[in-house]
């Protein structure tokens, strides 16, 4: 006989008679703390209208009631397995009495006469109602409630009980995870799913980094997502609202049915269908965005700024005069009254030259040199200082409004919704504003077939930035002394000797403002199901996608900088497309007396991939109104271009899950992918696993553990794919014909050429597929009947042929570069989720969850014996700053360690003269440019001197865990939730450092590390170097450690606050429910990075997600802290 977990501490039975005094008093305290736990009670306390009591009475709990006339009822409430259940709840239903069992199960109760039922509960069993009938002794037996290890969970191609998984899968909590405020779902699953990693801008509408248990590939690294059965790798035009379960596929054992596209891990999406009787909802919210806090660079305000130019003089020039186009000459410097007098700089109030009768600048300018040499410009300078920042970034508005009708019946059901969402930028002519509806239904067609659709269209505009010249770049390279506009009103900017070169960002927003991108996109799929004899059940599924994306911007001319572009432009771009994926299956499940369970899949799935792009630019408009400007009204050249892609795929499908006895639990996948985009050598993969589990706790020496409810070991091997990485023409050698790298003046006449022929494309037949060989091991756990679930996994994957396309020399000409296996490199980690429920008292409630994600990239192997390779990556002063090597993980920042300054000559002689002895060179110097003040670098390699083999990897971006903890109570109608998320031991290469730290990079602002914590001979322990008019090796020029800063953080992501009216004052006017919430996002950041934001995504020159570039700061979009106020429905 199985035994709760209360029996390991109550007196048992046979002692009774001997320990009855404890027993009562052990009794007492269990039935005050069950008591709390009830949700019938619960419901009844806030709702009813009588004085509800408690006092004790021979070791039980009774209720109080004394206006009520009362009937006494007795009896025992036993479990499933014959025992007494102390502590279980009992409520006359309709009224506020209730009590507690006792420590044997006995309950007496004085029931009011209007109530004939009684309403039972405890956790962990299910709640039943029984009639009294003028019964004085009532016996009641619950059964267990195994809804939680019974919970359906979708895995690849159907569906499994949460108690029968093999494979690693995280499961989802979508009430929490919708809380979030947020267009993007990906970003939902920060820190909700253990063993995925999420890295987001504050960008609206921007794509999101997932990386499921860590990077797999030097390509795209974002997982597969299956949103109702159809593969897709873009879900940011989902409605969050519509989601009804999210599951994270994580191992082989699970994602192994995916194939060629399961290597990066699978998410599955399952929208709402509905239920029984019509139900409309309203969900809707509206807040505002919070502009990050003023100078969050640490900017030199102008005096600052002139005193550090003070400094750059007198340490380059030291006792030679000083004398300054900005702040004169002399002892000190002067701030001036105007920067800008036609060519003039530096100037004071009462010149002649800052006459407004003098300004000549039109701000409608068109274009060309000759008018712009024409310009006479009066700027004043702001001597209070401008901050940039502040002039950039606003307040804006975040709203979002959603309706969804459902129902349902014997004869189908449906779900209907409409979503509107809006989320301005922070930085002026930024947004992303969706529209989506959703159509879901199911129809039953007699009792066998049942046929449906999922349908989603949504129409999405979202003009972005992206880039190292963007207005959040410009706003920390601009000096502060430059005011926004000149004396008339007009952008003032760069232009002036000693100004430095950036741009006016708040000019460069504005001149955005015609700019839109608009996508439409139909999603979802039809399919129908036929239940075949007995067991079989045939499925076919038809779905995919069409979209439509356009894009239309403006590139005026400046006028206002010291390097303007003169050039006025209008680009226009169409690009459309579809794909399709047409998935049939047979599925066939048994169960052989209760002993042998048997579940096969087999099927087949095709899938094809169109896409089509043209677009042209045109320059000289005489006019930018955006209603008469077309690629056709501009007197300049037009320029044209033009791409398309294909591909596809056909799969065969088969899954074995086999069940013995409820305890041994085996699972088989294997798939077999045949791919357009590898030649015919390599076109065909098989991608077989294997997992395993066994339920302990259905053991028979496990039945007198009675804190276990389920406990699982469970395992799992296999084999993933992945073809993302390989463009579709790769296998193929292309040529073209080009006016300028393929025409020739054969005949030598100086005055034409003929057409000629060019390779451009170079093809790889050879390239194969990337192969993920991963293995895991998971523990999984469900205690005290409920109230805790662990869930463990330890895994490795090893990733062999990873696919590059390596930089080749000049010799090859132009030609687009192949994909060639070139690298094996493996993940290790741990991930794990704690949940625990904790009934405080009858009104307050917790629930809690923990995740913890760690993984560990190395790269084994790089082919040809090469032991390193650098990656296309943000360029540091013509340099790469990432590089991946044998031994290291994978996107690594490269350059010289910095082991401090040279304090003084001794030491610089001591280096040099150590460095001539090693090379035997009288005139060797210990590292370039070395000088007191400088950067000493480290001796990596020992040979006595600096040289690029003493580069080493100085950081990753990955982190060495991530970690989130949801918090979520509730007391009576009140309800809370805090969400927290943490990234610890991930590096950030701070680029901005680059800018505002080093005088002589381009003369822009400067921080007030470099005015006030530069080196000097009084501050020997400086954090930067000594500030001087050039840039050197020993300082600025190339890669080192100065820019790589610890990224750790540890972020509250929500907080939200929220209150349901009782349903008594609901019920008059036909409301079902009615809850209001307060709510805040990204409310603070504990870290110790001192750049804006810790949380930074990586971003290629088109602005789509790179593992090659994330962690690199040049001034992203923060994420903003967000205040809110909504309302929740039902009708």
């Amino acid at each position: 006989m199985k035994k709760r977990y209360f029996d390991t501490w109550l007196p048992t039975s046979s002692s009774h008679k001997k320990n009855s005094q404890q027993k009562k008093v052990l009794a007492m305290l269990l039935a005050a703390a069950c008591l709390s736990q009830s949700p019938v009670l619960a419901e009844a306390t806030v709702s009813g209208a009588s004085t509800f009591g408690y006092y004790a009475a021979d070791g039980m709990l009774l209720a109080n009631d004394a206006v009520r006339q009362t009937v006494p009822v007795s009896g025992r409430i036993t479990g499933d397995d014959g025992e007494g259940i102390p502590g279980a709840t009992v409520v006359a239903k309709g009224t506020t009495v209730g009590t507690a069992t006792d420590a044997n199960g006995n309950f007496t109760l004085n029931v009011p006469s209007e109530s004939n039922t009684l309403v039972v509960s405890f956790i962990g069993y299910k709640t039943q109602e029984v009639p009294i009938n003028n019964r004085s002794t009532v016996n009641v037996t619950l059964a267990t409630d195994a809804q939680a290890l019974e919970e359906v969970v979708v895995v690849g191609y159907g569906t499994q009980e949460k108690k029968d998984l093999t494979g690693a899968v995280a499961v989802v909590d979508v009430s929490e995870m919708t809380k979030q405020p947020t267009a993007q779902v990906a970003s939902m699953l920060q820190g909700r799913a253990a063993g995925v990693t999420v890295q987001g801008s504050g960008q609206p509408g921007a794509a999101q980094q997932v990386v499921i248990r860590g990077l797999n590939t030097f390509g795209n690294n974002s997982p597969l997502y299956v949103v109702d059965g159809v593969p897709t790798q873009n879900i940011n035009d989902i409605n969050p609202n519509d989601i009804e379960s999210m599951q994270v596929l994580k191992d082989a054992g699970s994602a192994s049915i995916y194939g060629s596209r399961a290597a990066n891990g699978v998410v599955i999406i399952t929208t709402r269908r509905g239920k029984s009787k019509v139900k409309v909802q309203y969900d809707g919210y509206y807040g505002t965005q919070r502009a990050p806090e003023s100078n969050p660079w640490d900017l030199a305000n102008p005096q600052e700024m002139a005193d550090l130019n003070w400094m750059v003089y007198r340490n380059s020039l030291p006792g030679e005069p000083i004398s300054d186009p900005l702040y004169g000459s002399g002892a000190s410097p002067v701030l001036p009254d105007y920067l800008v007098g036609g060519n003039n700089t530096g100037l004071m109030e009462g010149d002649p030259r800052v006459d407004p009768s003098l300004y000549n600048v039109n701000p409608n300018y068109t274009g060309g040199s000759s008018e712009l040499g024409s310009f006479y410009r009066i700027v004043p300078a702001n001597r209070e200082g401008t901050d940039w920042a502040s002039e950039i970034f606003r307040n804006a508005p975040i709203t979002s409004h959603n309706v969804a009708v459902s129902g349902g019946g014997d004869m189908g059901n449906y779900y209907f919704s409409a979503n509107y969402f809006d989320q301005q930028g922070a930085l002026q002519n930024t947004y992303f504003k969706r529209f989506t509806v959703r159509a879901n239904s199911t129809y039953n067609i007699g009792k066998n077939l049942r046929v449906g659709e999922n349908l989603a269209y949504s129409v999405i505009d979202n003009p972005r930035l992206f880039g190292n010249e963007s207005a959040i770049n410009m706003a920390y390279r601009q000096q502060t002394i430059i005011p926004v506009y000149d004396i008339m009103g007009n952008f003032a900017g760069s232009f002036g000797s000693g100004l430095g070169n950036a741009r006016n960002p708040v000019a460069q927003l504005d001149r955005l403002r015609n700019n839109n991108v608009l996508n439409n996109r139909l999603f979802g799929n039809v399919f129908a199901e036929l239940d075949l004899l007995q067991d079989f059940t045939l499925r076919t599924s038809f779905g995919g996608e069409m979209y439509n994306n356009s894009s239309r911007s403006f590139q005026f001319p400046e006028y206002e900088n010291a390097e303007n572009n003169t050039v006025n432009q209008f680009n226009q771009n169409a690009s459309n497309g579809y794909n399709w994926t047409w998935t049939n299956t047979l599925a066939y499940k048994k169960n052989f007396n209760d002993i042998h369970q048997v579940n096969v899949l087999v099927g087949t799935e095709a899938y094809n991939n169109f896409w089509n792009q043209v677009g042209g630019s045109t320059q000289g408009y005489f006019s930018f109104d955006p209603n008469f400007t077309t690629l056709g009204t501009g007197s300049g050249t037009r320029t044209n271009y033009s791409s398309r892609s294909e591909d596809a795929l056909y799969s065969l499908i088969g899954r074995i899950d086999y069940n013995l006895m409820d305890k041994y639990l085996l699972g088989f996948v294997i798939r077999r992918d045949g791919s357009s985009r590898f030649g015919a050598n390599n076109r065909y993969g098989t991608f077989p696993a294997v997992s395993a589990g066994w339920r302990i706790s259905q053991e028979g020496f496990m039945q007198n553990v009675g804190w276990i409810t389920d406990m699982k070991i469970r395992g799992g091997y296999g084999v993933m794919g992945n073809q993302l990485n390989v463009d579709p023409p790769n296998a193929f050698t292309t040529f073209g014909s080009d006016r300028i790298l393929s025409y020739y003046d054969i005949n030598g006449t100086n005055n034409s050429t003929v057409e000629g022929f060019r390779q451009s494309r170079i093809g790889n037949p050879d390239a194969k597929w990337e192969t993920n060989i991963n293995s895991n091991i998971g523990f999984d756990a469900t205690l005290f009947n409920g109230r805790i679930d662990v869930t463990l996994d330890y895994y490795r994957k090893e990733i062999r042929d990873l696919l590059f396309n390596p930089e080749l020399p000049g010799t090859a000409g132009g030609a687009t570069r192949p994909y060639v296996n070139i690298a094996r490199m493996q993940n290790t980690g741990f991930d794990g989720a704690l949940t625990g429920h904790i009934d405080v008292s009858s009104d307050l409630r917790f629930d809690i969850t923990g995740t913890l994600t760690t993984y560990n990239n190395e790269i084994l192997k790089i082919s040809n014996g090469a032991q390193n390779f650098e990656q296309e990556s943000r360029r540091f002063n013509g340099s790469n700053i990432i590089r991946n090597q044998v031994g290291s993980a994978m996107s690594s920042f490269f350059g010289y360690q910095i082991e401090g300054f040279w304090d003084n000559e001794a030491e610089i002689n001591e280096a040099n003269q150590q460095a001539r002895q090693a090379t035997e060179d009288p005139g060797a110097e210990y590292q370039t440019d070395i000088a007191v003040g400088r950067f000493r670098y480290a001796d990596t390699d020992g040979d006595g001197v600096i040289t690029p083999d003493d580069r080493t990897i100085l950081g990753s971006p990955n982190p060495d865990f991530t970690y989130g903890l949801n918090i979520a109570a509730t007391y009576k109608n009140f309800d809370f939730t805090m969400f927290l998320y943490g990234s610890q031991g991930n590096e950030i290469w701070n680029q901005v450092r680059w800018w505002t730290d080093f005088y002589p990079n381009f003369l822009g602002a400067k921080s007030r590390t470099a005015v006030y914590d530069s080196w000097t001979p009084e501050n020997p322990n400086a954090t930067a170097p000594i500030q001087e008019n050039v840039g050197s090796f020993s300082t600025s020029t190339v890669p080192n450690s100065y820019y790589v800063e610890n990224g750790s953080y540890l972020r509250a992501k929500n907080v939200q606050l929220g209150y349901t009216l009782p349903t008594s004052l609901l019920t008059n006017y036909g409301i079902g429910s009615l809850r209001v919430y307060v709510q805040a996002a990204n409310l603070f950041t504990i870290t110790n990075y001192s750049g804006i934001d810790p949380e930074i995504t990586g971003y290629d020159a088109s602005g789509n997600i790179t593992s090659t570039g994330f962690g690199i700061d040049e001034g992203n979009y923060p994420n903003l802290r967000q205040y809110l106020v909504g309302l929740n429905v039902s009708f």
